[in-house]
């Protein structure tokens, strides 16, 4: 099977130039998941970056080089997991307000992804779950997406997937504005960190494969998100943020932003550290590892 990079490009409305980047960083990381025993289950790879950082672009990237070496491929999006806006509205009353905002750890259905992963690696049909973030909501079941099973590899992208919890010592300090005056007693942190340290590493433990988009810094982030909603308000005028209410939205993410930058490239599978215009500065890919993993991980094979 020939890989139509060109028609995924249309598609997702990507610039010629991000063939480089496909061949640079992404056929490198498919050439290492290829190399990887998957036992008879679907391999999950994640696919990890911060907001703008092309993570979506990627997964799907990744999926078409993988079909195209005839594996069965799906992507679900830890984005499409969020609660209903209802749940996260009960949140917001019973915990803190800003858990009605979506993104952080305690703002997901955390199992119901694995409920979807458990599905496809069955022979079955599995409705992966979608959200609409113009009405921030979670679609209608009947607008999910339907993925026939087995399939031999899932990737699994979205801004926090792999993260692990910060020490509790981590948490007393503010890391910007929004903390510091809408959670100075830091019970909107402590929570989503308690959150993170519970069910999502169940889900978090099921990648065999984790990859990394890195940014140079978090102002590149905060760069790359307005540009993302510059080129929103373009095409849909009259829609969007303000970049001012880009730079507080923003704020929600920067602490696990941060740590996932500083924890997660040394146990990284891939890394790929990206320019401040997206440019792929170096690909580390660490050493193949072999030997048997625990039950819910997937083995490695020398390759």
């Amino acid at each position: 099977m020939t890989v139509d990079l060109a028609a995924y490009l249309r598609q997702e409305r990507l610039p010629e130039s991000y063939a480089g980047f496909v061949d640079a960083a992404l056929r490198p990381i498919a050439e290492r998941v290829l190399t990887i025993d998957r036992r008879g289950t679907p391999l999950v790879v994640g696919v990890t970056g911060p907001q703008g950082s092309g993570k979506s672009a990627a997964a799907g990237a990744l999926a078409l080089l993988l079909q195209a070496r005839g594996l069965r491929t799906a992507v679900l999006s830890i984005d499409d997991l969020y609660l209903t806006l209802a749940e996260r509205r009960r949140l917001a009353g019973e915990v803190h307000p800003l858990l009605i905002t979506r993104g952080v750890p305690g703002t997901h259905d955390v199992a119901l992804g694995l409920a979807v992963i458990d599905s496809l690696g069955r022979a079955t049909t599995t409705a992966v779950p979608r959200f609409d973030k113009a009405t921030d909501d979670r679609r209608a079941r009947a607008e999910w997406d339907v993925v026939e099973g087995p399939v031999d590899l899932i990737l699994l992208e979205g801004w926090c997937v792999g993260a692990r919890p910060q020490p509790d010592a981590a948490l007393v300090q503010p890391v910007n504005d929004l903390e510091r005056a809408r959670d100075p007693d830091g019970v909107w942190r402590h929570y989503a960190n308690a959150q993170l340290a519970g069910l999502y590493q169940t889900l978090f433990d099921k990648i065999g494969v984790q990859t990394l988009l890195r940014a140079p810094s978090f102002e590149s982030v905060l760069g790359w998100r307005l540009e993302q909603e510059h080129k929103l308000r373009q095409r849909e005028p009259g829609k969007g943020q303000t970049d001012a209410e880009i730079a507080f939205f923003v704020q929600h993410y920067e602490r696990l932003t941060r740590w996932i930058d500083a924890e997660m490239p040394g146990r990284a599978d891939a890394v790929v550290l990206l320019a401040s215009d997206r440019e792929v500065l170096k690909v580390t890919l660490a050493p193949p590892r072999s030997g048997e993993r625990s039950a819910e991980r997937h083995s490695r094979s020398d390759g």
